[in-house]
């Protein structure tokens, strides 16, 4: 095989690659685009078993511009008698990285009672997230908080677990590499495309602890 045949090959392979990537990303997109709540709409939202906040990062004992975003309209949709219980899903993997407790003591500062805050300490991915709000905090029914190019992806995702969700952006401001995010996250879709096929287990499991309760008990 000459060098311009295996030139072509590869080109047409690459292609190939680039036209699934996206169409995948599309698909996602499309097929979840119903479920994301907009201009304030909660009125159809009833019997939600729980708010679920996906974490996004902390700058020392504080959340990060992204997180706080999502923490606000959390507590919006609380204080509008959306749920009685939030889920603080986040990375708590190491004792130097807590981003679970920071996210719960700043719903505290605004008036959430304890009790009704639960902290997911392994929710290392949305995927993770996901996964545990259902199998760990037994919630059926959830309302997602994130920026709305991430919501499509976790609505994904619960679509495949068997969870009935909905998404509520939280999108106040603009945010620094938002550019850069947009991209990751097509093949960051792609990546959930294919867990949602074979639904792999999160890093950890473990005990119930259903969000029906105290949410004290995943105090640490």
């Amino acid at each position: 095989m000459n060098k311009k045949k295996i030139i072509k090959y590869i080109i047409i392979i690459i292609t190939i690659i680039i036209i699934i990537i996206l169409s995948i990303n599309t698909y996602v997109k499309i097929s979840t685009k119903k479920q994301i709540i907009e201009n304030n709409n909660f009125a159809n939202l009833k019997d939600i078993d729980a708010i679920l906040v996906l974490g996004a990062g902390i700058n020392g004992t504080k959340p990060s511009h992204m997180l706080e975003d999502r923490l606000l309209k959390a507590i919006e949709l609380y204080k509008n008698n959306i749920s009685s219980k939030i889920i603080m899903s986040g990375d708590h993997g190491k004792t130097d990285y807590d981003e679970v407790n920071i996210m719960k003591n700043y719903a505290i500062e605004k008036g959430i009672p304890s009790e009704n805050i639960f902290m997911d300490h392994a929710g290392f991915s949305s995927y993770e997230s996901v996964y545990r709000a259902k199998e760990i905090f037994k919630a059926k029914k959830v309302v997602i908080v994130t920026q709305k190019y991430h919501l499509y992806r976790a609505l994904y995702i619960a679509n495949q677990l068997g969870i009935e969700a909905y998404g509520v952006g939280a999108d106040p401001r603009q945010y620094v590499g938002a550019t850069y995010r947009e991209v990751r996250e097509i093949l960051a879709r792609n990546k959930d495309f294919i867990k949602g096929i074979f639904k792999p287990e999160p890093t950890f499991l473990g005990e119930s602890i259903p969000v029906s309760g105290n949410g004290d008990i995943t105090n640490d």
